[in-house]
């Protein structure tokens, strides 16, 4: 009675164990990337013991003076070993360990709560999709990714991971083009006061979250110039004003 009770639990387990090696090809979202903002926690606790001579590296096609707002930048991700089954985890990060911009999965990758991982192995390593830089100033981004390379056993023994990570850093805007203006009270919990320069009539006043999200849009004037923030949740935002192809920005804290 005992033996047959063995055998159907083994029974059970083999659909389960199979789901999870499934799961596991076509990559995890959870944090994995190696990244100080996932903890720098990778698959390496559990695939490892192997050596493929796994050497990984990010490229990308954004300048050297940086990468301009709202704009699509190709990242590749690319790997030698001698492994011919391998899957990765990539991340963007700013100096504040937030994850910024937009991954846009491309062929062989899917994305998942602010990461891209391969959505099927790749017997070359070599991965390429988009990523759009954030709406404001970021600062510098890194790029973090760990590869592993496995030896294709459908077990998580005898494999390799390796990290890597590149930076880039945001284009600068000219003197000629910034807008200095003033801003008050901040922190603040229902209306903000923006002053405008001499010379601008007008502006546009965006609020963008930690991620770089839009969450409010307004428009003032030097005769209209608050703004009731008592929509936006508590929390700091990066506060961009556009006026007459100049921008300005600060940083805005709603309580």
């Amino acid at each position: 009675m005992k033996k047959n009770y063995i055998f159907k639990t083994l029974l059970l387990l083999i659909p389960v164990s199979a789901f999870l090696l499934m799961s596991s090809s076509g990559g995890r979202t959870e944090a994995r990337s190696g990244s100080p903002g996932d903890g720098g926690v990778t698959c390496a606790s559990c695939h490892a013991g192997g050596n493929f001579g796994l050497t990984p590296s990010i490229t990308t096609n954004i300048p050297a003076s940086g990468y301009a707002l709202n704009t699509d930048y190709t990242i590749t991700v690319n790997s030698s070993s001698s492994s011919s089954k391998l899957g990765f985890q990539l991340v963007a990060e700013n100096t504040s360990n937030a994850k910024i911009g937009t991954l846009v999965a491309g062929s062989g990758t899917r994305v998942g709560s602010n990461r891209i991982t391969q959505s099927t192995p790749s017997n070359t390593g070599n991965w390429s999709f988009t990523w759009k830089s954030p709406s404001t100033n970021q600062g510098v981004v890194t790029f973090y990714a760990a590869v592993n390379a496995t030896n294709g056993n459908g077990n998580t023994g005898g494999d390799q991971v390796v990290t890597t990570n590149t930076s880039v850093n945001v284009l600068g805007i000219s003197e000629s083009r910034k807008l200095n203006f003033e801003m008050y009270p901040n922190p603040a919990s229902d209306n903000i006061t923006i002053q405008l320069p001499s010379g601008s009539e007008k502006a546009t006043v965006q609020f963008y979250d930690y991620i770089g999200r839009l969450a409010l849009t307004k428009t003032i004037s030097t005769s209209n110039d608050k703004i009731n923030v008592n929509s936006l949740n508590s929390g700091v935002y990066i506060l961009k004003v556009l006026s007459n192809d100049k921008i300005g920005s600060q940083k805005f804290i709603k309580n």
